[in-house]
């Protein structure tokens, strides 16, 4: 592997403006560390915290972060309570008012539905104390899946077209995109996935259609600057093309 990029070399590439991370391998990392019950999950938190921070100093404008997926429900029942606790617990605290200080605006994506009426409430709560910051926007994805954006934004239409709103016929890719969860944001640039898994397990399936994808094989809990700036020196390498000729984009770039 390359060492990483110094800091002058990443101030000139270029830098993603939405970045999605799917946060993998709280449980192995605490295997590794002999630890017990949440700690695991507790020290991803932290490293949450922290690459919401460097992100902010890079000057990413959106940070998406699959924190709880659809399919996370099947778990053991203590790890799920657990993590419920934890969520609750980050949003009560002063984390909130951390980001608002900041400027980070925060926002949530998800069937909101199955979580207890606090922690909708909490939800809410911190997405309207937030709404109007700037600086950066973090998404949390929490009850989220790909499947169930496309499905939800389906029926979001379906009911359109019954009500007389919308004809079949002028449902477009942008039409069905602005029933989409982040429909109002940038398309991510790049997906980072940690914990040396090769896969995106149903997280944003219709925003990823061009992100470019990079794995790391760092444990979330131990994921910092190095690995982050590594990840964006490799975004900085790939040569975007959107469909279009390698040619075609040099042509551009001459003109």
């Amino acid at each position: 592997m390359s060492a990483p990029r110094s800091a002058a070399a990443l101030s000139q590439a270029p830098l993603p403006r939405h970045v999605a991370i799917i946060m993998d391998g709280n449980n192995r990392w605490l295997k590794l560390q002999g630890g017990s019950g949440l700690d695991g999950h507790k020290a991803g938190a932290e490293a949450a915290r922290r690459v919401i921070r460097l992100c902010g100093e890079r000057g990413v404008e959106v940070l998406t972060l699959f924190a709880f997926s659809s399919e996370n429900w099947r778990r053991p029942p203590g790890e799920v309570k657990g993590l419920l606790s934890l969520f609750t617990r980050f949003l009560q605290r002063q984390e909130v008012l951390k980001l608002h200080e900041n400027a980070i605006r925060l926002r949530f994506i998800g069937c909101r539905s199955r979580f207890s009426a606090q922690l909708q409430s909490l939800m809410r709560e911190a997405e309207l104390l937030t709404r109007d910051n700037q600086a950066m926007t973090v998404v949390i994805a929490a009850d989220y899946g790909g499947r169930w954006d496309i499905v939800e934004a389906a029926r979001q239409l379906a009911r359109r077209a019954l009500a007389g709103e919308i004809a079949p016929d002028f449902i477009s890719e942008d039409t069905f995109h602005a029933h989409t969860a982040l429909h109002d944001l940038p398309p991510p640039d790049i997906c980072i996935r940690t914990g040396g898994e090769q896969r995106i397990s149903n997280f944003l399936l219709w925003q990823l259609a061009y992100t470019e994808l990079h794995f790391s094989n760092t444990l979330w809990p131990d994921f910092d600057a190095s690995d982050l700036d590594a990840a964006f020196a490799d975004f900085a390498r790939r040569q975007r093309r959107f469909g279009r000729l390698s040619e075609q984009l040099e042509a551009e770039g001459a003109g």
